[in-house]
Parts: C-alpha cells; sequence; structure tokens
C-alpha cells in the first residue's frame, strides 16, 4: 500500500479502453514515466509495429505459447481482436505492481475489460476503475488511423467496423474521456486519478500514528 503519512492507501487498477486510433496507446505512453502509476505490459501473438520493443511495448508471443498460458490460467483477461491475433494481461504481473503498493495502469479493449469488471476476484473489483477514451467523430478516427501508416485500407476499414460496435458500450465504464489533444486528455485521465486515490474505501487510517 501507498503510505501517505498517516494513511495508507490501497492500489488501483486504472484500465484505459478506446476504439483503434483514439487516442489510447499516446495516453497511457505518456503515463509511463510516473513512478506512482505502473503501466501494465500486455502480451499479444501480432507482430511488432514499427520500432515496437519486446518486453516495453508487448511481450510479443507465438501463438502456441499464449495458449499455453491461457490453459494455465496465468490470464487476467484476454481476448481475440480483429483478426486472429490474441492480446491479453498476465494476472501476476498486476498482484505484483498492487503488493508493491502502487496503481496499474492496462491498455486494454472493451472485451478485456469486461472480463475484468466481472471478475469474481474481490481485491480486482475494489481496486478497478474503467475509463472509455471516445474519438470526436468517426471521420477524425480515421483520420487518426490513416495518419499513422501502419494499416492497409483493408485495415481501416475493419477497425472502424469495430469502433462502432465499441462506442455503444462507453456506458459500461465508470468514466469517458472525449479525446482531444494529448494535452487535454492528460488533464481528464489526471483529475479521474486524484478523485479514484482519495476516495475513503481505498484509504486506511494507521491509528498508531493519530
Amino acid at each position: 500500500m501507498a503510505n501517505i503519512g498517516m494513511i495508507q492507501r490501497k492500489g488501483v487498477i486504472f484500465v484505459v479502453s478506446a476504439p483503434s486510433g483514439a487516442g489510447k496507446s499516446t495516453l497511457c505512453n505518456s503515463l509511463r514515466h510516473r513512478q506512482d502509476l505502473i503501466y501494465s505490459i500486455s502480451c499479444t501473438t501480432r507482430p511488432p509495429r514499427g520500432t515496437e520493443v519486446h518486453g516495453e511495448d508487448y511481450y510479443f508471443l507465438t501463438k502456441e505459447d499464449f495458449e499455453a498460458k491461457i490453459a494455465r490460467g496465468e490470464f487476467l483477461e484476454y481476448a481475440q481482436v480483429h483478426t486472429s491475433h490474441y492480446y491479453g494481461t498476465l494476472k501476476q504481473s498486476v498482484f505484483d505492481i498492487l503488493d508493491q503498493g502502487k496503481d496499474v495502469l492496462l491498455d486494454i479493449d472493451v472485451q478485456g475489460a469486461e472480463k475484468i469488471r466481472h471478475s469474481a476476484d474481490a481485491r480486482i473489483h475494489e481496486a478497478f476503475v474503467d475509463i472509455f477514451m471516445m474519438p470526436p467523430t468517426i471521420t477524425e478516427l480515421e483520420r487518426r488511423l490513416r495518419k499513422r501508416k501502419t494499416e492497409t485500407d483493408e485495415q481501416i476499414a475493419l477497425r472502424l467496423q469495430t469502433a462502432r460496435k465499441e462506442i455503444p458500450k462507453c456506458r459500461d465504464y465508470m468514466y469517458i474521456i472525449l479525446s482531444e489533444s494529448i494535452e487535454e486528455d492528460l488533464d481528464k485521465f489526471r483529475s479521474i486519478m486524484k478523485a479514484e486515490r482519495y476516495k475513503s474505501h481505498r484509504l486506511i487510517f494507521d491509528e498508531k500514528k493519530i
């Protein structure tokens, strides 16, 4: 637990979801330098894009390795996204961060968020906070996808189709961030983070220090 004087604070699991291209990865990458908020690196079976590095951006696994971890129950959540690629969050890595008294940042899709939201684990349920990043318009989302120049026209069309299915699920989330500039997105996230950290049920008084 994080120690703040006579109060100890329980760790929070901040889950951020968004349609591909809405700014989720940019937001999460901008938060990586915080010492009190640890980015949980996801596993995936898709190949690296551009300058992505194994162990920093994702753990890039073979399909066989990923499915072996599924069989052993090692994932907090996992899903197949877009085509046949798996994405997932290792359960133990999340608990390891919480055990350090720090908060966890998870960059996952709506399927993964739903699985964590309905987790039977009381510790996960208590720590869980989910945030949906909403693109201003589908037109703007398409512009952002084309700007990054990492997908073909067919892949962009598939991502836009997926986005139209994901956006209505924003109502399942505790918070919605309407994505604008990175500075504005960061300000909105920091406001949510501060409010959640100081909710009374996350704070434990150390009576010896009163």
